[in-house]
């Protein structure tokens, strides 16, 4: 016979041991939680000064990503138009040498070849000659020039694919570099969001004062190399105070390299989109050898960019949260200087 007797209960003493561990437990979690020191403030700067410099990565290959977007749409719609007209014209050529066949058919005697043709592909009866005896002369020549357009639309059919398969590839890679910039600008607004509200107008503070400082700064006396250089700086003076937007070339608000291409166009001067493409538009120059207007490249990967202002300073567009201003070049790892 099966046990009907109850399962033994644990004693008080133990229920007493379990409750007092997981007790303790609790509240050793619930020190060590209030034991975690809350970021400085200086702590939260610099960790957002490090998701703005990884926005601003992202955000040249984002303008890169853009360029090369803009490229392709404009290749694809060339290649796309020069198909449309090759249609047309194979069409043409198609109703001619239709006309020829049905001349013959009212008259009783198309022509065999013709005929065949009429009903597939005219390459498959150029590779016989035999059935190119068959043909006059004009006929042949008209036949031969209809295969001809056929391979070459067909070909031109092929590079409009793969160009547009590219553009589709472009698109998807830009908007991987938008979230990717968008997902470290929030971030960076998060870790702002943790600081008291006297915390950030204290930032917020040193950076107008930062702004500010333009009045004030001393460019020494340094003459440009050239006038196109001295219109581009000249033209980039007008924008301080300007907000920096990723992905912007103003004329109300830029990023880095979309300051200094819009310079430089006011100059008559054509750049490329990103820094890293702006970096060979010139003669590469050392900082002994800058004068205002030249282009000064920042970091390893050169992802910032600005415009040589003379005395040591860089004017350029600097970060989100901040405007287009004057600011020491010591303040950045200055890589090398561009002579456009």
């Amino acid at each position: 016979m099966a046990s009907h007797r109850r399962p033994k209960q644990p004693s008080r003493t133990r229920v007493t041991v379990f409750t007092a561990t997981a007790a303790a437990a609790v509240a050793l979690s619930s020190q060590a939680a209030q034991a975690a020191p809350k970021p400085t403030k200086e702590e939260v700067k610099s960790e957002v000064d490090k998701l703005y410099e990884q926005a601003e990565q992202a955000t040249e290959k984002y303008n890169g990503a853009k360029e090369d977007q803009q490229k392709l749409q404009k290749e694809v719609d060339r290649l796309q138009d020069k198909v449309a007209r090759g249609q047309e014209e194979l069409n043409k050529l198609r109703k001619g040498i239709g006309s020829v066949a049905s001349g013959q058919y009212r008259s009783g005697s198309i022509d065999p070849s013709v005929q065949l043709f009429l009903s597939g592909d005219p390459d498959t009866y150029l590779e016989k000659a035999s059935t190119l005896d068959q043909l006059s002369g004009k006929q042949a020549s008209q036949l031969k020039v209809i295969a001809d357009k056929q391979r070459t639309l067909s070909q031109e059919r092929e590079e409009a694919a793969g160009k547009i398969k590219d553009l589709s590839d472009t698109r998807k890679a830009l908007g991987d570099k938008k979230d990717e910039i968008q997902g470290k600008l929030a971030k960076a607004q998060k870790l702002l969001n943790t600081l008291t509200a006297k915390e950030r107008a204290a930032l917020q503070a040193k950076e107008e004062r930062a702004n500010r400082a333009n009045s004030r700064v001393d460019l020494g006396s340094a003459v440009p190399s050239s006038q196109r250089a001295a219109a581009a700086l000249a033209a980039a003076k007008t924008k301080i105070g300007s907000p920096y937007v990723w992905g912007a070339t103003g004329p109300s608000s830029f990023d880095c390299s979309g300051l200094t291409q819009w310079a430089y166009q006011q100059a008559g001067q054509s750049l490329p989109r990103t820094s890293q493409e702006q970096a060979t538009a010139g003669t590469q120059i050392g900082r002994g050898q800058l004068k205002p207007g030249d282009l000064v490249m920042f970091y390893s990967d050169l992802h910032h960019i600005g415009l040589y202002a003379g005395n040591g300073q860089v004017l350029h567009a600097p970060k989100p949260g901040a405007a287009v201003r004057f600011e020491a070049m010591d303040n950045m790892p200055f890589m090398y200087g561009v002579r456009v």
